[in-house]
């Protein structure tokens, strides 16, 4: 896939984009990432940063390209509403780290996405550890006397 593609294939699936985000990232192609995103987008990271400017998309977007990521996604759930739709995947993530260890994280994503006026659908709010047991979640153990 290439910009060109990407700038001319509108998603009119909101299902679709979490496939069409893997589809971009795996090809290297930060420009058609970005293209899925709205400008006033957020997004939180699967190591818990969040970005909210189209520079820091960017960045992030081109390290996980330099990192070699390799993103499939499975798809779970998707609720449209209107101009808003929710949507639930399963990831996994393949990368190598600058200093060469390979990492395998897994997860859950729960998306917002925004119709456009053009009737495509972008992204509004990507949430990489979008549910309990995702990265970076902890969960308290109660005490045998639930306590």
């Amino acid at each position: 896939m290439n910009s060109q593609e990407t700038v001319d294939s509108r998603i009119v699936d909101p299902a679709r984009l979490p496939f069409a985000y893997a589809d971009a990232l795996n090809a290297g192609d930060a420009e058609a990432v970005l293209a899925l995103f709205h400008q006033d987008a957020t997004m939180r990271t699967f190591t818990g940063e969040v970005l909210g400017d189209r520079e820091a998309l960017r960045a992030e977007t081109v390290n996980s390209i330099a990192a070699q990521a390799r993103l499939t996604n499975k798809p779970r759930f998707t609720q449209i509403g209107g101009d808003t739709a929710l949507i639930i995947v399963d990831w996994n993530l393949e990368a190598t780290l600058p200093d060469g260890t390979r990492i395998s994280p897994t997860g859950t994503t729960t998306a917002v996405a925004r119709r456009s006026a053009d009737g495509s659908w972008r992204f509004a709010v990507l949430h990489c550890q979008g549910t309990a047991g995702s990265p970076g979640w902890r969960t308290t153990e109660l005490p045998a006397d639930g306590r």
